[in-house]
């Protein structure tokens, strides 16, 4: 009994991969007829023959994640059981993130005078929404703590202790990690099939620790989102038919750093998703540099794949290799969690 609920895992993930492809090619062609196409900012001059191509893939993502999740749980929602009910945090979280994510990408495609071209909302009303939808994840988890196993404490790697926080310290650190992830992951996505396999890859890390930790429902939804995400890579891959936009990256990043506060092994977060922090800190380091030196440029652009594209990478090779170190990142990332 100890081994089943992995193959189940495993097996429904497949399946979720196989139900996305089979409804993926019918989805592309209702965002083709609705003219829900990307706009390319007039900067990024070399990726403007992406302009047109279908977004809000992410969609595609959620969706059927949300719907099998809750499928197999039902049993334990009607019987009120907490392991069925904490699973409902991240479902909440990733279909929040997804509705902000997708306004975001309505107002991005929707032509309207004296606004970038490729921009949506403001940065400050998305990020005020974030913050609000984060505090209130990071409050249920710290309050309803009967119903998370690891609520209100820290795993400490290679030392194999946990470290009780008090919900004041507790839910600052929580919602700082599913805004600052949900941003990270949005950063990513700019180049076809690059956030889709690193987010796949984490969620891999985080359903084996989840598993070894006990909490099935946590391993069942990290391989469902697993297969859902290399269903979207299917339609992805260079040259992509569909783009994720925000309304994939914003939740799939916000329910990486929730299901990682679920699983108490945060603080291996950053390694076990280092190319999102490695895009969010290249942003920064770029905009902090540039106000330092009164207009210089630490990186050729920012965020770190266009430094690599500009530098003679082709896109193909950005992302193959940074999925190669993602890869690498998780693996050690699990390792860690096993000490």
């Amino acid at each position: 009994m100890t081994g089943a609920p992995l193959p189940f895992a495993l097996s429904v993930g497949a399946l979720a991969f196989l139900l996305g492809v089979i409804w993926g090619g019918p989805f592309i062609e209702v965002l083709k007829r609705l003219k829900v196409g990307k706009r390319v900012r007039a900067e990024l001059e070399w990726h403007q023959y992406k302009v047109g191509t279908p977004t809000m893939g992410g969609i595609m993502i959620i969706l059927p994640v949300v719907l099998i999740v809750l499928a197999l749980n039902l049993v334990r929602l009607i019987n009120a059981e907490l392991t069925g009910a904490s699973i409902l945090l991240p479902l909440f979280v990733m279909v929040g993130f997804a509705l902000l994510g997708g306004y975001d990408d309505y107002e991005g495609i929707r032509i309207s005078t004296g606004r970038p071209i490729g921009e949506g909302i403001s940065a400050r009303a998305k990020f005020s929404a974030q913050v609000v939808l984060a505090l209130a994840a990071s409050a249920v988890i710290s309050l309803y703590g009967g119903g998370f196993q690891f609520a209100n404490q820290v795993f400490l790697p290679l030392i194999a202790i946990s470290i009780p926080l008090s919900p004041v310290v507790f839910i600052p650190i929580s919602a700082f990690l599913i805004v600052g992830f949900s941003n990270a992951m949005n950063f990513t996505d700019g180049l076809d099939g690059l956030a889709g396999i690193i987010t796949a890859s984490a969620f891999a890390a985080y359903g084996i620790i989840a598993f070894l930790q006990g909490q099935f429902p946590l391993v069942q939804l990290c391989f469902i989102l697993v297969g859902a995400c290399f269903a979207f890579l299917w339609y992805n891959a260079r040259p992509a038919q569909l783009f994720m936009g925000d309304t994939g990256s914003l939740a799939l990043g916000a329910t990486l750093a929730t299901v990682a506060i679920m699983s108490g092994q945060w603080l291996l977060l950053p390694l076990i998703a280092i190319v999102p922090v490695a895009e969010v800190l290249s942003v920064i380091l770029q905009v902090g540099y540039f106000k330092l030196t009164k207009g210089q440029r630490l990186f050729r652009m920012s965020p770190l794949h266009h430094h690599f594209e500009l530098s003679g990478w082709s896109d193909t090779q950005v992302v193959q290799r940074f999925w190669l170190v993602g890869l690498l990142a998780a693996m050690f990332g699990i390792a860690l969690a096993l000490l």
